[in-house]
């Protein structure tokens, strides 16, 4: 990487910037840069001889007719006052260095834009709200910010001009710079998703309330409930992307034998990034007993030939949508009897949970059908002392499935997690919500309670569901489930 220049602003760009007044924030300088100073003749230079790279005629984002109505819905929730949404700013990994920027999930729902510093707010309006985006505008030539500064456009890449985000996205666009004084001077109801920009916060401090914040987040999580035609899509396509990522690392595993888990994590992750955005979240790569743990992330074990190993990751979109998929996977390709015996028992539940995923069932019938199944399992295993309603009465099946069997899926991993308890978990499948099914068996290696065959065996199987008008669709049934299945789709790709 390379020392960022950031030198010492030359005499005429100080000047240039007090004549500017104060508002304007001076380039932020590095300690110990190797220029000491850049002379005016420089200076001048890099303000000429730069051919105009305005982009015209643009065409809208797919999604910009579904981000207006989602807008329109938002407006329509809360008339009369003005509703402020941030995407967040980058944030510092280490020194003067920061993480890849990730826009928040209400920003990027509302706008489609995933660029760091962006504000969408609506403002109140005769009939309704007038929707503007706040965004950084494209790097200043006049005072060498484009070249000077460690954010330029010379060093961190080109933003779209503001003209060119209006096209994009459909909203008027305005410099971000002068929002906080707007917020400053804003009167009448506002309300803020917060946790995402402090500095829009902070103009805020004497207008909003907790509670009213709150109400907003609740709505903008519960809108994603129910995914449009869209969102679908992407759903899909992430869900595609991961069917992709699994089969390439099966076709390494020899060579995660010869070093870790970690060469299955970096083996799905460069699927991710080359089909799309990033990983969905943290991949979990566990084999062994590891599998036992439920967000195994460490990723640095050994991966031997006789165990499992258990992949739980989703590639995320450009757009932000995720898949979430886990397959539990013989290293050598064939599972053991004991292997088998708890992986088919996991997905008899499984296939209970999916069979339950219909509108107008409750929520939580498919995490009843799937739980209702393994506490079968435990009981004829002798595991556990029945009846099996006595088993599920008391939870005593959780010792070995210690998670719900699902949740909701979208632009998080668990989507809608502000929702209220009536509308998610208590709530009526409806055609467009999509969840993951996931149930699992794990036996950890310290538990005396179990024969020492089933100790360090951990077994999970997740597919995307989505919820259609006449029952669901698998949108990972290009992965094999059923254990013979699997096992010759295996022997396909390593031959």
């Amino acid at each position: 990487m390379s020392e960022a220049l950031i030198p010492e602003t030359p005499e005429a760009v100080l000047e240039d910037a007090a004549d500017q007044a104060e508002e304007e924030e001076p380039i932020k300088q590095r300690k110990n840069g190797l220029y000491p100073g850049v002379s005016d003749e420089l200076a001048q230079s890099m303000k000429s001889g730069w051919a105009d790279t305005e982009l015209h005629g643009l065409e809208p984002i797919a999604q910009a007719a579904h981000t207006a109505a989602r807008r329109a819905a938002l407006s329509a929730r809360f008339p009369g006052e003005r509703l402020v949404v941030p995407a967040g700013n980058l944030k510092t990994r280490s020194n003067d260095t920061e993480y890849p920027f990730r826009a928040s999930v209400e920003y990027a729902y509302l706008t489609g834009n995933l660029t760091e510093d962006g504000v969408l707010v609506l403002e109140p309006a005769a009939n309704g709200h007038k929707a503007t985006i706040y965004l950084l505008p494209r790097s200043d030539r006049e005072n060498g910010e484009f070249w000077l500064s460690g954010q330029g456009e010379l060093w961190v890449g080109r933003r779209h001009s503001l003209t060119e985000a209006e096209q994009l996205y459909g909203i008027p666009a305005s410099d971000v710079r002068e929002l906080p004084d707007k917020l400053r001077e804003a009167s009448g109801p506002v309300r803020v998703v917060r946790g995402h920009d402090t500095g829009i916060e902070a103009a805020l401090t004497d207008k909003v309330t907790a509670e009213r914040d709150a109400e907003l987040r609740v709505f903008l999580s519960e809108a994603r409930l129910v995914k449009d035609e869209f969102e679908a899509g992407e759903l899909q396509k992430a869900v595609d992307s991961t069917v992709r990522g699994f089969e390439d690392v099966v076709r390494v595993l020899d060579r995660a034998e010869a070093t870790s888990e970690r060469y299955i994590e970096g083996t799905f992750f460069l699927r991710a990034r080359v089909e799309g955005n990033d990983i969905g979240y943290g991949s979990i790569c566990a084999a062994g007993p590891h599998a036992c743990t439920l967000h195994w992330v460490r990723n640095d074990g050994p991966v031997r030939s006789g165990d499992l190993l258990l992949l739980d990751a989703g590639v995320e979109t450009h757009t932000l949508y995720t898949a979430d998929v886990t397959r539990t996977l013989p290293v050598n390709g064939t599972y053991s009897e004991i292997q088998k015996k708890i992986y088919d028992a996991v997905y008899e539940a499984q296939e209970a949970g999916i069979a339950a995923v219909q509108p107008g069932a409750k929520y939580r019938d498919f995490h009843d059908a799937a739980q209702r199944v393994l506490a079968e399992k435990l009981v004829e295993w002798g595991l556990v002392e029945g009846p099996v309603e006595r088993v599920l009465e008391l939870g005593l099946q959780r010792r070995w499935t210690l998670h719900g069997t699902g949740h909701m899926l979208g632009m998080d991993v668990h989507d809608c997690a502000a929702a209220r308890t009536e509308t998610y978990v208590d709530a009526t499948l409806e055609p467009g919500m999509c969840l993951t099914v996931e149930p699992g068996l794990y036996f950890q290696a310290d538990d005396l309670t179990v024969p020492e065959e089933y100790r360090g065996i951990g077994v999970r199987i997740e597919d995307d569901i989505l919820v259609t008008e006449d029952g669901n669709r698998n949108l990972s049934a290009g992965l094999p489930r059923r254990s013979d299945e699997v096992e010759a789709w295996m022997a396909s790709l390593t031959g």
